[in-house]
């Protein structure tokens, strides 16, 4: 009988985050404030008590208009705040990217161009 030398442990699915790999991908670690799910991809902004919100140019709070990085993997923020990652640098697809309110990728793609994150369109495969 033939041995099984091969055992699947899980899966992946390609989301389409990434759009290349010429600019380095670095990554950190940030605080989400409670009340919410965040999705990755999600474009996040500090505010000034450093708790990171989804980037919205409509808030009044002028630390929430800057984007600040862009969120790893989905995290559950609904009962408190959450300790998870984002990526500071690297290139994105940008019809995969969430905001708050009503902005766009392009409300903040020169913002984001500024601290090292590229927006770019892509095709699915």
């Amino acid at each position: 009988m033939p041995e099984q030398l091969g055992t699947t442990i899980g899966s992946f699915e390609y989301d389409n985050l990434f759009a290349g790999g010429v600019q380095p991908v670095v990554t950190d670690s940030i605080i989400v404030k409670a009340g919410q799910s965040y999705v990755r991809g999600s474009v996040l902004a500090k505010g000034t008590d450093g708790i990171a919100v989804l980037v919205d140019s409509a808030s009044a709070t002028s630390s929430i208009k800057k984007p600040f990085g862009i969120l790893t993997d989905n995290v559950d923020a609904t009962t408190g705040n959450a300790t998870t990652t984002v990526y500071l640098t690297g290139e994105f697809n940008q019809a995969a990217l969430v905001f708050g309110g009503a902005d766009t990728f392009n409300t903040h793609k020169n913002a984001l161009r500024d601290i090292g994150i590229i927006l770019k369109k892509t095709q699915k495969a």
